[in-house]
């Protein structure tokens, strides 16, 4: 347990930082499900537009520190690369 006061403080921070940041990957995770959901559905049109929500969602988590920018760029790529494929067996 903490305690100096600048040790009490750190504490304080970590929390608040570790709640904010599960709750941007939690919301990530939400958008990615919803992606693979219309994937798996081959709704393209529902595929698009999801992926376009993911990619906010990924893009911000990543420049606020809470998933590092080369997995978070990783994701997206794959998840396009998905859509696209899907959009590409429909024609």
């Amino acid at each position: 347990m903490a305690n100096h006061p600048s040790a009490e403080k750190r504490n304080r921070q970590r929390m608040k930082r570790t709640l904010r940041n599960r709750a941007i990957k939690s919301a990530v995770r939400t958008h990615v499900k919803s992606v693979r959901e219309a994937v798996a559905a081959k709704d393209q049109n529902a595929a698009k537009a999801a992926l376009a929500e993911a990619t906010v969602a990924i893009d911000k988590a990543a420049s606020k520190g809470a998933l590092p920018k080369r997995s978070a760029s990783r994701k997206v790529s794959r998840l396009a690369s998905q859509v696209h494929k899907l959009s590409a067996a429909a024609r």
